[in-house]
C-alpha cells in the first residue's frame, strides 16, 4: 500500500514533471477532488492511493473508477 502524503493530495510534484501525460493526470485527478472539496467532501486515502496509481501508469482509468466504486459500494453495506 503506498503512503500518501498530505502534500500529495494536490499531486503538485506530477504537475511540476515533464511527462505530460502524468501531467495531465495529476490536473485531472486535481480538478476532481477539488470538485469534491467545493461541496464539503473529503476524498480519502484509498482514492488518494488509486489515484496515484493510475497517474503513474499502473492502472487504467477505467480500473481506477471500477476499484473506487467497488470500495465506496462495499462501505455502504457495511
Amino acid at each position: 500500500m503506498l503512503i500518501v502524503k498530505t502534500i500529495m493530495t494536490d499531486f503538485e510534484e506530477y504537475i511540476k514533471q515533464s511527462d505530460h501525460i502524468k501531467r495531465e493526470k495529476a490536473r485531472n485527478w486535481q480538478m476532481a477532488i477539488g470538485l469534491q472539496k467545493v461541496d464539503g467532501l473529503k476524498p480519502s486515502a484509498y482514492l488518494i492511493e488509486i489515484a496515484i496509481q493510475n497517474i503513474e501508469g499502473k492502472i487504467t482509468m477505467e480500473e481506477a473508477m471500477n476499484r473506487i466504486d467497488a470500495y465506496y459500494e462495499a462501505l455502504h453495506k457495511e
